[in-house]
């Protein structure tokens, strides 16, 4: 089955300090990204590249994209599998290299997973992920592995 599905946001640079980019340092990064019905996300760049400290770098996103979309598809596979979980955390990183040409690549991004289970066994949920890192299709789309080092934890039984 091969479906289309489009989305859509829109971006809006506000950054310019009244002499545009007449330099690289007389202009801000800030920006706002907007979708119809959501609340906007305020953009920058990474404090590294001039960029405001308190506000989302494309970096960040990209990796919060990741995270984001192997949970979903970790959910849902534990559903098929039987897998209840109760709680789900991860803590990402990701690395960049920056090229001397002023560009650069992502070279890696590290998920790790805590998920907490009330049913289904330890093993089976470790193995979710690998089903659910095939049905991501954000990490389907990224040219650089997307590394897993989840760790399972059982939740007491209620009494």
């Amino acid at each position: 089955m091969n479906i289309d599905h489009n989305f859509e946001v829109r971006l809006e640079w506000s950054g310019n300090l009244g002499e545009g980019t007449t330099n690289y340092r007389g202009y801000s990064r800030h920006n706002e990204i907007t979708a119809v019905g959501k609340h906007p996300i305020d953009g920058s760049s990474a404090r590294v590249f001039h960029g405001a400290a308190d506000r989302w770098n494309p970096e960040e996103l990209l990796i919060a994209a990741l995270s984001q979309c192997h949970m979903l598809s970790y959910l849902h596979v534990a559903v098929s599998r039987g897998i209840v979980v109760t709680a789900y955390r991860d803590e990402v990183s990701g690395t960049m290299k920056q090229t001397d040409n002023g560009g650069g690549h992502f070279t890696s991004v590290t998920l790790r997973p805590v998920v907490t289970i009330s049913a289904g066994s330890v093993d089976d949920a470790l193995d979710a992920h690998a089903e659910a890192s095939s049905k991501c299709f954000i990490a389907a789309s990224v040219n650089f592995p997307v590394l897993h080092q989840p760790r399972i934890v059982v939740e007491p039984a209620a009494e």
